[in-house]
């Protein structure tokens, strides 16, 4: 009887966070025929397929070189120590993000040096940069956050003028622009990750460094490659982070129909923002008429977040939350010295923010599916 209770709807009549499986149905003839080519070739690690996505990713972002790695934690790593950065460095990030991108410093044997955040856009609030900087910076590590571009040319002139690194955490912004200008290729490198769930996901692990410069791409090469300059050449203390064939493959099919889910994801956007401006209790994601914002999710702030969900989820919709803990506030980053009350807006925003459905596949009734029962919260 559970199963026909209005607060456990049937697994069938659930709307979904994310549909992978819907996805992958409307390109399974040309994945299939992408694996079995790769191993055809017996190219398991980098080769051609790797290759060719590299050219053609970099291309994507209007940049000139890209080097795939194994995962989006790599990218941001890997960046750095090409940029010549080590212990001793300082590296200037948001406290709201994914722990990766700080993580990533700490790989470097740098410390990671935080600021709070835009409140309208969730992403690095110029503002608070110059006050943040020190003898020690290096660079600064701008978060494109839920596929949110940030605001660049602040950022981009403050390090200018003190001569930093401008490494972009685009993770979750494949196809973002800001001011006509692709994610990719506003700073000095770029870090994306290919994780399944992403705009452009892999069928398991990816990720790739993006830049302009061939002299950080030849050193980024190098460093996936146990810094090998030829085979068995090592120059550098490298790594094994080195992208696989397989995903390369599977990137490329899914290269080419990113444009068209990402205009799938901003027309969804549009539906929300219809359907849910103007409700109590609710705050849409901000759009910029000089950024694409890419929706990597649909994020929302509510006042009473845990019964939000709990209201949603028993009438059909699944959420999730991205993220519910600012960096500094976790246990295992409780070193760095900084603490609750720090970063006011980065607090307050983690503390209410939920993701809604997003995926191109996502159907328009969904969209009013989930749009009425947000509505039915809101005006309870």
């Amino acid at each position: 009887m559970d199963a026909l209770c209005p607060s456990h709807p049937k697994p069938e009549s659930m709307i979904p966070f994310l549909d992978l499986k819907a996805q992958y149905r409307s390109i399974k003839p040309d994945i299939l025929a992408s694996i079995e080519r790769t191993l055809d070739s017996t190219q398991f690690v980098l080769g051609d397929e790797v290759r060719l996505f590299e050219e053609e990713f970099a291309a994507y972002c209007a940049s000139t070189n890209g080097v795939g790695v194994n995962n989006g934690t790599s990218a941001i790593q890997l960046a750095l120590l090409a940029a010549g950065i080590g212990p001793g460095d300082e590296v200037i990030t948001v406290a709201h993000t994914f722990v990766a991108t700080v993580a990533a410093i700490l790989y470097t044997g740098a410390q990671p040096v935080l600021v709070d955040i835009d409140p309208d856009s969730y992403t690095m609030d110029p503002a608070q940069l110059r006050g943040a900087i020190t003898s020690r910076t290096k660079a600064i590590l701008p978060v494109h956050l839920y596929g949110q571009p940030a605001d660049m040319d602040p950022i981009l002139a403050i390090a200018r003028e003190h001569g930093l690194i401008v490494l972009e955490d685009a993770a979750q912004a494949h196809g973002g622009e800001y001011k006509g200008k692709r994610c990719g290729s506003l700073g000095d490198m770029a870090a994306f990750s290919f994780y399944p769930g992403k705009n452009l996901g892999a069928y398991g692990e990816g990720g790739m460094v993006v830049t302009g410069r061939a002299d950080f791409a030849k050193t980024v090469r190098m460093l996936r490659d146990w810094g090998q300059e030829k085979k068995y050449h090592h120059v550098l203390r490298g790594f094994n982070a080195r992208l696989e064939g397989i995903q390369g493959a599977v990137l490329r099919v899914k290269l080419r129909h990113l444009e068209k889910w990402t205009e799938l994801r901003r027309e969804r956007a549009r539906q929300y923002r219809q359907l849910l401006t103007g409700l109590p209790r609710v705050i849409l994601p901000k759009e910029y008429p000089d950024r694409r914002h890419v929706f990597h999710v649909y994020v929302v702030r509510v006042d009473d977040r845990e019964q939000f969900m709990k209201f949603l989820l028993e009438r059909g919709v699944q959420t999730a939350i991205h993220y519910p803990y600012p960096v500094h506030t976790l246990p295992a980053y409780a070193d760095l010295g900084f603490g609750p009350g720090d970063f006011p807006v980065a607090e307050r925003v983690a503390s209410e923010v939920v993701s809604l459905p997003m995926y191109p596949e996502l159907g328009a009734d969904q969209v009013e599916k989930v749009a009425e029962v947000v509505r039915e919260w809101a005006q309870d």
